[in-house]
């Protein structure tokens, strides 16, 4: 038991085998990380789902996409990261709010650290439950739709089920151009979801799974620019009850939350619009924590 007080044991892998972790209360630290400005959208949930908690916002920028790294260098870069951002700001929980992450890095994380990780995997599951058609899409980064995770999710979860892959190679440098006052071409963002849409043997999409956390920052927009009415299924709100779930009684509502960080790898993009969009966020504090992607 540290300083906090009383603690509390979850169990991380929910079904695969107990793995016991101590959490402290009564303001827990959790530390929401993603590769780029996509884990706002998870931090936007969390945050109201988790009143009290001390909330730290970890994009390390400076290896922004991870698509372009090795699935190697992808696991040695999330490790050294975290070791930092673990180091400085001692999480309790840790939310990793990055699909081609989740998919590929969250054992070593898990063998790494004695806290707790929440991944962010492709809501497939929940899409093959919402389906009327029968045909679903998958929208989410090209490392995300080759992992052999995400595959293994269709086959248990959605075998039933024509399941179309998106590898979409923009869309999140899209979301991160949008967030920082950047234009986006309406044109560029509808060949980018494009794929999404299918029509066969009468039957035609009509279930889209956000698989990447920056989509739903352009999700008003793709609702407009989508060639029929399909639902999204963006899926912070249930990484939120997660969170939420885990720290139940660490929580008190009562207990002003101190004032949340953003902290960033590089930070070279961080425009004007950018440090207002991350205020409505609640991240007033802005942290640079300089560590360069090795060549």
């Amino acid at each position: 038991m540290n300083s906090l007080g009383t603690t509390m044991q979850v169990d991380l892998l929910a079904g695969t085998g107990y793995r016991p972790f101590t959490i402290p209360r009564p303001q827990p630290t959790i530390l929401v990380f993603d590769s780029g400005l996509g884990g706002l959208t998870v931090l936007g949930r969390t945050t109201q789902a988790c009143p009290g908690a001390h909330i730290v916002y970890a994009a390390d920028d400076a290896g922004f996409p991870y698509g372009r790294l090795s699935e190697n260098a992808l696991i040695i870069r999330v490790l050294a990261v975290m070791e930092r951002l673990v180091a400085r700001f001692h999480p309790d929980l840790v939310v990793i709010a990055c699909n081609t992450a989740s998919t590929l890095v969250l054992p070593a994380l898990r063998a790494r650290f004695a806290i707790p990780f929440i991944g962010t995997v492709p809501a497939i599951k929940p899409a093959a439950a919402a389906t009327r058609s029968g045909m679903i899409s998958v929208l989410a980064t090209p490392g995300t739709v080759a992992r052999d995770y995400t595959r293994e999710l269709i086959e248990t979860y959605a075998a039933s089920r024509r399941v179309t892959l998106v590898g979409a190679t923009r869309l999140a440098g899209l979301a991160e151009q949008a967030l920082k006052g950047e234009a986006v071409d309406d044109a560029v963002l509808a060949t980018e979801i494009a794929p999404c849409f299918v029509e066969a043997d009468g039957r035609r999409t009509d279930v889209v799974t956000l698989s990447c956390t920056h989509y739903p920052l352009l999700l008003e927009r793709m609702k407009r620019l989508a060639p029929w009415p399909v639902e999204w299924i963006d899926p912070a709100p249930a990484i939120a009850r997660r969170v939420a779930d885990l720290l139940s009684s660490a929580r008190q509502p009562g207990l002003a939350c101190r004032d949340a960080a953003a902290v960033f790898t590089d930070g070279v993009g961080l425009t004007g619009p950018l440090r207002i969009a991350l205020a409505g966020y609640g991240l007033a504090q802005v942290v640079i924590e300089p560590m360069p992607l090795a060549n």
